[in-house]
């Protein structure tokens, strides 16, 4: 149950980050997963990841690796940053102002994205999902917590004559993933969702138990992974449920 994979501490990845930084998009304080404390008490040792203190070892990451490998690893993404966009200009402000093609994104899909500045030097890596959740009609913007704030200046920046509202969203919500062969028999025993039958960062609206969440595929790793975004103060329920059904496989 590794706190990371696949193409986010790919050296691409890294390299990503670090341009962000170097341009000016200064990092926040380093913080911690709303998981902290359920990390610590189950023995895993806490290292910085993308300027969150995230869990890197719960004691032999040879054994983790491999059962990832061969199974379904449980990850913690609350490394997040989230925004939303509503208002009659929404998809034309962002596919004004995103390399991506927002206007052909329907309900359920999404698309990654980079945010540039005006020379063409990249500022952000966003992904964007289209359609309604929780009752409300908004395009979903995703990014990284630790460039939270510079990354919500800009965007409030270019909102000139658009009609758009945005919300920074970040402490609202949260992120688990599970990754691995078994990923999407893990998906369609709590969801009854086909997670292979997704495109990728196609999303659902899903409950897992009791908890509502936004569920998207994601094969960070070549294979299909599945990504649960949920309220932040539902992590905890949100992980034990993860961890029960990874456990029984």
């Amino acid at each position: 149950m590794r706190a990371h994979c696949g193409e986010e501490f790919g050296k691409r990845g890294f390299a990503r980050l670090v341009q962000m930084q170097n341009i000016g998009m200064n990092a926040e304080s380093v913080m911690e997963t709303p998981l902290a404390a359920v990390h610590r008490a189950a023995g895993a040792t806490i290292s910085a990841w993308f300027g969150c203190e995230l869990p890197d070892s719960w004691g032999d990451a040879r054994e983790e690796q491999r059962f990832a490998n061969e199974s379904a690893a449980l990850i913690d993404k609350n490394y997040r940053a989230y925004f939303g966009f509503c208002g009659p200009d929404q998809t034309r402000y962002l596919n004004a102002i995103l390399t991506n093609d927002i206007k052909g994104l329907t309900p359920g899909l999404g698309t990654t994205s980079l945010l540039l500045n005006a020379q063409g030097r990249i500022l952000a890596e966003m992904e964007t999902f289209a359609g309604a959740y929780g009752g409300v009609d908004e395009l979903f913007c995703v990014s990284y917590r630790m460039i939270r704030e510079r990354l919500a200046e800009v965007l409030e920046k270019y909102i000139i004559m658009d009609d758009v509202t945005l919300t920074d969203q970040t402490e609202k919500f949260g992120t688990l993933a599970v990754e691995g062969p078994a990923a999407a028999e893990v998906v369609s025993e709590l969801t009854r969702v086909a997670l292979n039958d997704l495109l990728e960062l196609g999303w659902r609206e899903v409950l897992v138990g009791a908890i509502p969440c936004r569920l998207v595929k994601r094969s960070a790793t070549g294979i299909a992974g599945a990504e649960f975004v949920a309220a932040r103060s539902e992590m905890e329920s949100l992980w034990n449920a993860l961890l029960k059904a990874v456990r029984q496989l």
